[in-house]
Formats: structure tokens, C-alpha cells, sequence
């Protein structure tokens, strides 16, 4: 009886001292417009002589833990009157002040400190979702961005091969070349295809402080197609509240990844800065997709008064990554699961089954099944042949394999933003941007030894490098090597709209995207495969 007693006791003082813990003290709101009764993200809370203070998130919410005592609180955003609020807060209570609400300066004319065009509930006709940095930092992990708006309704998408960066997303059945993408007010899709590489964006979603996905056509100041949606991602400092972290990740693959972030929150209702770096690598969870990346992150606003407000972003992602860019007919994963799908014997006998012994015979590291990939073989260590790439020559990845095809590439981004409200009636907000790019792709050129010349049964051909190398060597000349396909760009560009209210009822823009750009497309030998030299005759300019 007397151990029972003692159990209860110390489950009693458990319980007691625990909700102890949980109990705090502080300010709880909600800030939004007075007109359009929207939320303001990004509003400042700050405790009237004191450096105490917080942000609104993505909904306006705020909380702010303090001491005990009667203060005043006083509210601000950027293009609105500053209002002051006076509290008495109770220890060990949140004392809630309900929403809060900002008259504007200029009516109607809101959220002026986001460049991407942020559409607006019950105001702009288009379906949109919001994600915010919480659900972000919770749901998304260490996947590229992308990933976290599949349980967007109308959105799709997919980590493709599985190479890191490699995703993709689609709006309403239009692929990504006809979703705008912005970061910070800057398109990012490539402006010869469209196309958006994830992988030169790796670690912006540490940095991120908001999503907005916009379903179909709105009136975005972009010469981009748009017509599938526009994807706005915003790293604003002064979303992040003070302090610092330091975090560790570890997945399948040996995937590892470090993050470090700092961020000064927003001081003196004036200045924020955060800052951040990420290290990632891994072998991959499919065969041979490795990665090997960095990722920086800088930006910097200062608000200069109630009507202006400058923001300064840097960021970069250099990176190197094995692919699997070929699709596979399902019976070269699973025989048994293309049963499923009514496969009869005699086309499961075109497809065999991926199978490492088969293929990489005296290779044990390899994968079978779903996690085949053609894209890379087995070489042997002794071949000691050096990669070219970015000016140097290096070691190759791995010595006991070689990818027929990799990805490198760096692709810094700079912009400097300007918000403003002239009048009452009229707000601009201008953006200039520099955006770089260095890298490429690989592949074979010329004539390369595949597995069937080598009697190896596969379910699709790869490359035999031992015999291709050998080949080579006996000729003097190579006859077919590893190439880079290289993409050197410089883009510069500048975005400005102006925003006028005419009455309640009419509202007018204007704008102007220009974008200047120097591409180089070229090829060049990345590995001569034993060889002394190449001629490539193909072209008709050799």
C-alpha cells in the first residue's frame, strides 16, 4: 500500500509540475486590415520601452511570452497607422487581445512588402493556398521544395528518378514551364525553356518563410507563361523571429545534412537580418543517386520610414548529383507487381528483371528492383583517368563506378527590393536582380561499348566503361568519351509595378519585366576513357 501511495504521489507531482511548465505568460492576437479584414503577416508587436517584441505569421497571429505587469503595446506595418494597446497581463495567463485591427494609409492598397504579386482571400478571383514556415519546416524534411504542395488540391508533384533536385510540379495538368515560379519577386524558370531545376535551389526552404500556390491565370507582372498557376516563395528576415539553430538530419541512403541559421528578428522596428548555410550528402536511396552539395542564404530588410522599405537577398546552392533520367517499363522493376497489372509471361520475357548478380557480375554494390538505375556502371580502380569540369581537372566521384549521367551546376541569385507609397492613392514596388550560372550536364559522345556487346542480359543498356576504356587504349584515339554539356549563363533583370486607386471600386496596375541574358551552349571532353584524344566528326562544323 505503501509503494501505491508513493506511486500516486510522485505521478501527482509529475502531472503537477508539468503543467507547470506548460504554464506561461504572455500576449496572444491577431492583427489584420480595418477595411478588407484580412490578416497582415510580418506586423510588428513591440512592448512600449523596452526591446521586447515579436512578428505576425502568415495568418497575422502573434504571441509574445513577457513578464507579468501593465504595458503598452504598440502595432505596426509597413503602409498602415501605428496603433497602441494598452494590456495588463496576469502571471501564468496568455492574456489574448483578439484581433487587432490597423487603419491603412493608403486604402486598399495592401501587402506591398511582397514583390511576387501575393493573390488576396475574397478579394482575387483565383483559388489559392497558403504554407506557411511552420508546416514547411514540419512536413517537408529535407525533400526539394516542391514536394510539400502535393496536398494542394490541383497540384502534382514528384521526385521524378529520385536524383537530388530532380523534381518536378504540375498545376493543373500543366507542367512546370507553364507555372510561374518566383523567389522573392524573382522568376526562376529558365528563360530559353521554362523549365525550373530544383537542384539550384537546394536549401531555400530552410531560409522560407511563406508559399503562396495560385491555381490558374492571374495577373502576375511576368513576361513567363503562367497559364498552369504561380508558385510565390518568400525568405523574408524580418518573419523570423531572434535567435539561432543548428540542426542535424540523417535519412536512408546515409543521407546527412547540417543546417545552420541565424536571424536577428526585427530590431527597432527597422532592421532584420538572417542568415544561413546547409551541407548535404549522401549515396542515394536509388542506385548511384549521390549528392554532394552546399547552400548559402543571406537577406536583409531595412524599413527607412512608414512609407518605404528596402530588402536585400543572396543566395546559391553549388551542387554535384548522379541521376536516373530514364524511365523504365515496370516489368524491369517487379515482375510480380507488373503481374498486377495484367502482363503476360511472354511480355514479361521482353522486359527481365533488373537484377545486380546479372548485370554488375563481381560488383556487390549494387541495387535491384525499384531501385535499379541505368544511368551508372561499375568501372575498375585501376583505370586512374582524370574528369575535367569547371576550368579543373579532378578525381571522379567514386573509383569503382562512373555515372553516364551527373549534374553540376551553381546558380548564385542577387536582388535588391524597393517598397514604396507615394501618395495615398499610389504604391510601387521595384525589384533588380542578377541571377549567374555555371554548370552543366553529362553524357557519352561518339561510340561507347554498351552491356550487350558484352553478352550482359539487362533491362535496359548501359555502359560497359572497362571495355569502352579498353577499346581506346588499343586505338590510341578515343572513339567515344564522357562529355560535359555545359549551360554558362548571366542574366540581369529589373521588375517594377506601380499600384493606383482611382475610388473604392477601381483599381489600375502597371508594370514593366525586363531581363537581359549572355547563355553559352557548349560541349567539351570530361573523360577521354583512356584515350589521347578526341575528334568529334558529327558536327558539321568539326
Amino acid at each position: 500500500m505503501k509503494r501505491i501511495l508513493k506511486s500516486v504521489l510522485v505521478m501527482a507531482l509529475m502531472m503537477f509540475f508539468g503543467a507547470y511548465t506548460y504554464a506561461q505568460t504572455g500576449i496572444t492576437g491577431t492583427v489584420k486590415d480595418s477595411e478588407y479584414n484580412s490578416s497582415l503577416p510580418g506586423a510588428a508587436i513591440m512592448i512600449k520601452g523596452t526591446t521586447e517584441g515579436t512578428i505576425t505569421n502568415i495568418d497575422g497571429d502573434f504571441e509574445l511570452p513577457t513578464q507579468a505587469g501593465t504595458f503598452d503595446i504598440i502595432i505596426s506595418f509597413l503602409g498602415y497607422e501605428d496603433k497602441t494597446v494598452s494590456v495588463t497581463v496576469t502571471s501564468g495567463k496568455m492574456t489574448r487581445l483578439g484581433e487587432i485591427s490597423l487603419e491603412g494609409t493608403s486604402q486598399g492598397i495592401l501587402e506591398i512588402y511582397v514583390t511576387a504579386d501575393r493573390a488576396k482571400e475574397r478579394e482575387t478571383p483565383v483559388a489559392i493556398s497558403n504554407i506557411d514556415h511552420k508546416q514547411i519546416e514540419n512536413e517537408l524534411g529535407s525533400r526539394d521544395i516542391p514536394l510539400i504542395l502535393n496536398s494542394t488540391p490541383s497540384v502534382y508533384s514528384t521526385q521524378q528518378g529520385g536524383g537530388a533536385g530532380d523534381a518536378r510540379i504540375n498545376v493543373r495538368g500543366f507542367d512546370q514551364r507553364n507555372v510561374a515560379i518566383m523567389i522573392n519577386g524573382v522568376p526562376v524558370n529558365d528563360m530559353e525553356n521554362g523549365w525550373v531545376y530544383w537542384s539550384n535551389w537546394d536549401g531555400i526552404a530552410d531560409a522560407t518563410s511563406s508559399i503562396q500556390m495560385q491555381r490558374g491565370l492571374s495577373a502576375v507582372n511576368l513576361a513567363t507563361p503562367s497559364i498552369g498557376g504561380t508558385m510565390n516563395i518568400i525568405t523574408s528576415p524580418a518573419s523570423h523571429k531572434a535567435g539561432g539553430s543548428l540542426k542535424f538530419e540523417y535519412g536512408s541512403g546515409n543521407f546527412m545534412k547540417a543546417s545552420l541559421a541565424g536571424n536577428t528578428g526585427l530590431i527597432n522596428d527597422k532592421f532584420a537580418l538572417s542568415v544561413g548555410g546547409v551541407r548535404k550528402s549522401g549515396v542515394g536511396v536509388i542506385d548511384k543517386t549521390w549528392t554532394d552539395a552546399w547552400a548559402y542564404y543571406v537577406g536583409a530588410s531595412y524599413k527607412i520610414n512608414k512609407k518605404h522599405k528596402l530588402e536585400f537577398y543572396a543566395m546559391g546552392a553549388p551542387q554535384r548529383h548522379g541521376q536516373n533520367l530514364y524511365k523504365q517499363n515496370i516489368a524491369a522493376y517487379s515482375h510480380e507487381y507488373a503481374k498486377e497489372f495484367g502482363y503476360t509471361q511472354d511480355q514479361l520475357d521482353q522486359y527481365p528483371e533488373a537484377d545486380a548478380s546479372i548485370q554488375y557480375p563481381g560488383y556487390s554494390d549494387a541495387k535491384s528492383g525499384r531501385y535499379y538505375n541505368e544511368n551508372w556502371s561499375p568501372v575498375s580502380e585501376s583505370y586512374n583517368g582524370k574528369q575535367y569540369w569547371n576550368g579543373k581537372e579532378h578525381d571522379r566521384h567514386d573509383k569503382g563506378f562512373l555515372n553516364e549521367r551527373e549534374n553540376f551546376y551553381s546558380k548564385p541569385l542577387i536582388n535588391l527590393n524597393w517598397y514604396s507609397h507615394w501618395t495615398d492613392k499610389i504604391s510601387q514596388y521595384t525589384v533588380l536582380y542578377y541571377s549567374g550560372g555555371k554548370g552543366g550536364g553529362t553524357g557519352t559522345i561518339g561510340s561507347v561499348r554498351y552491356n550487350y556487346h558484352e553478352g550482359i542480359t539487362s533491362p535496359s543498356r548501359f555502359v560497359h566503361w572497362d571495355a569502352t576504356i579498353a577499346r581506346n587504349e588499343a586505338n590510341g584515339a578515343s572513339l567515344g568519351v564522357l562529355r560535359n554539356s555545359r549551360n554558362n549563363q548571366a542574366t540581369y533583370g529589373a521588375l517594377s509595378k506601380v499600384k493606383i486607386l482611382f475610388n473604392e471600386n477601381l483599381k489600375g496596375s502597371v508594370g514593366i519585366d525586363w531581363r537581359t541574358a549572355e547563355i553559352e551552349h557548349y560541349r567539351e571532353v570530361r573523360d577521354l576513357l583512356g584515350g589521347t584524344h578526341f575528334v568529334d566528326t558529327n558536327d558539321d562544323f568539326a
